[in-house]
């Protein structure tokens, strides 16, 4: 029934549907179906006026596969088509129709639930001002009623689950606030990498200022989450440039060697510069990102997530440009031997000294490149599992939950890391050639080529377990931090 009344659906909506035969249906199954389709769709088509048309094109007595083409396009066909398409081929067929419609209808409903206030199945005019005053937007309540009128079909003046759909199935959500509001990819998911895809803010964050405080309580959840993960952080960048196959540094053994060296407090050298470039790196990304969003004439508050990653990826890029100095002060800090240097402007000195301005940036071409495949698959992979998650288990509401949040944001960062981490582990040890004496000075191309050859593909996971240790301590206390700072500093949630 459902397959008869989408094809129906989309075979009525759209005259340039290409259809192939296939298989003949049964003649009392083809008229039970249109009749089912005619009945059902009664009052969704809105754009489709001639009801000749609908029953003409609806009794057809072969099974179709129906492509939806981009040109010619009407401005309803283009919106449903880039919604819906999911292998990017400007068509639409059958299949991605009916996953549209039917991942459309379970958002629409989630925000119907979330616009009924009073759980008594019905939207009226003062619940329709309160939720858009929650999103920063106030109306009068002539303004609310006339937005009733144009779905209200019986004329009661208020909107039921079934008006609500049949005026909204066909138009594509490009912005459901309650979904953006609780499944937002949040920065504070801070893992002590420089990676993370910048943060969105909505209007009213903007202009409230709430969206500095945002930043600020994120940027404290990450400097106190980053300090206390830093001794693993520490012993990932030994591993990485000092581990090989006759030098088989393990976690134990590792520690035990930073603490004989320079005692407890060794263990979190390189600390001080990693917590110094949050701020930065955070305003610049930010400041970015929102330039970015404009130049590619996005005017929507929340990109898709194909936009999102060329914007987040092009906007790491520049503050990573910005702040590149200060990730090989932090590397060659966390390597330093006790007495080694005084502080971060003496060992900046050193290098600069002995090395040249050029030592600022070793590494800094496979740093560039291991951003696209750590925010590609992070994205990828935390819109993988909120999609999931929705279509599973929101039925009341689309708030996950701390603990779903915690998972997605754990397991996608986790992805995104194991992606790039032979890039971050070939510009870490770029980064540290230097330092030691008397080895040859490769680049990155050379440095794969060796470490694959003397160590095999496993070389290019060095320091992979310390890596993955610190993520979920580090997701858990950038998440409670983040809270507390957020309660500290006013930022209301709604």
């Amino acid at each position: 029934m459902l397959e008869k009344m989408l094809r129906f659906l989309s075979q009525s909506l759209f005259g340039s549907a290409q259809c192939e035969p296939a298989e003949s249906e049964q003649p009392g199954e083809k008229e039970s179906g249109a009749t089912e389709a005619q009945t059902a769709l009664q009052g969704k088509t809105a754009h489709s006026s001639d009801s000749k048309d609908i029953s003409r094109s609806s009794v057809t007595p072969k099974k179709t596969t129906v492509l939806i083409m981009v040109a010619p396009p009407t401005d309803l066909q283009q919106k449903i088509v880039k919604a819906g398409d999911k292998d990017l081929d400007g068509q639409l067929d059958f299949e991605e129709f009916v996953h549209y419609l039917r991942d459309h209808e379970k958002k629409l409903r989630l925000v119907f639930k979330s616009l009924d206030k009073k759980n008594d199945g019905r939207i009226d005019s003062q619940e329709i001002m309160q939720s858009l005053r929650d999103l920063g937007v106030n109306i009068s309540e002539e303004q609310a009623e006339k937005i009733l009128r144009s779905m209200d079909k019986n004329g009661t003046m208020t909107i039921d689950w079934n008006e609500w759909r049949d005026y909204h199935l066909l138009h594509p959500a490009g912005n459901i606030p309650e979904i953006i509001l609780y499944w937002k990819h949040s920065t504070i998911f801070d893992v002590g990498e420089s990676l993370m895809v910048p943060d969105e803010f909505t209007a009213e964050e903007k202009q409230t200022g709430m969206w500095w405080r945002h930043l600020v309580a994120g940027g404290g959840a990450g400097a106190v989450s980053r300090t206390c993960t830093a001794p693993l952080d520490r012993l990932k960048v030994l591993m990485q440039v000092h581990a090989s196959k006759s030098n088989s540094m393990h976690i134990a053994g590792g520690f035990s060697q930073m603490i004989r060296e320079g005692g407890v407090r060794s263990l979190w050298r390189g600390n001080g510069i990693n917590v110094i470039k949050i701020a930065p790196e955070s305003a610049i990304k930010f400041m970015a990102y929102e330039q970015i969003k404009r130049l590619i004439g996005s005017n929507q508050e929340t990109l898709g997530i194909a936009e999102r990653l060329v914007a987040g990826s092009l906007a790491g890029v520049i503050a990573q440009s910005s702040i590149y100095p200060m990730e090989v002060l932090k590397t060659r800090l966390a390597l330093r031997k006790t007495g080694q240097y005084s502080g971060i402007l003496d060992c900046a000195k050193h290098i600069f000294q002995r090395e040249g301005v050029a030592a600022f940036y070793k590494g800094y071409v496979p740093n560039m490149l291991g951003i696209i495949p750590y925010a590609g698959i992070d994205l990828a992979v935390y819109e993988t599992l909120k999609n999931s998650w929705l279509q599973r288990y929101a039925t009341d509401s689309a708030d996950p939950g701390v603990f779903v949040l915690l998972a997605c944001g754990t397991t996608s960062s986790t992805c995104g890391q194991l992606s790039s981490y032979p890039l971050a582990l070939v510009r870490t040890r770029m980064q540290a050639q230097a330092t030691q004496e008397g080895g040859p000075q490769m680049s990155m191309t050379g440095l794969f080529r060796h470490i694959v050859r003397t160590e095999g593909a496993t070389g290019l996971y060095r320091g992979l377990a310390p890596n993955f240790m610190k993520v979920i301590p580090s997701v858990s206390i950038s998440y409670v931090v983040y809270e507390y700072l957020k309660i500290t500093l006013g930022v209301q949630s709604k």
